[in-house]
């Protein structure tokens, strides 16, 4: 599995943990790392935060 395919499962599973919530989850793991100096963190979570909109996007389209 590749590290792109890693973060789409990841982004998948969080948002399965936490639904409606998801967003708010990673955005509030991103300040923690932020607080934290985790820079690598920081860009892991930003990564998925992308991912989970692109998912969120791709469900709320509409074709036509």
């Amino acid at each position: 599995m590749t590290q792109d395919q890693e973060r789409w499962a990841e982004a998948l599973a969080i948002e399965r943990l936490h639904g409606g919530r998801a967003m708010a989850w990673i955005l509030e793991r991103i300040e923690a790392l932020r607080a934290k100096g985790d820079g690598l963190g920081v860009e892991r979570f930003t990564i998925l935060a992308a991912r989970l909109d692109q998912l969120q996007v791709g469900r709320h389209s509409t074709i036509g």
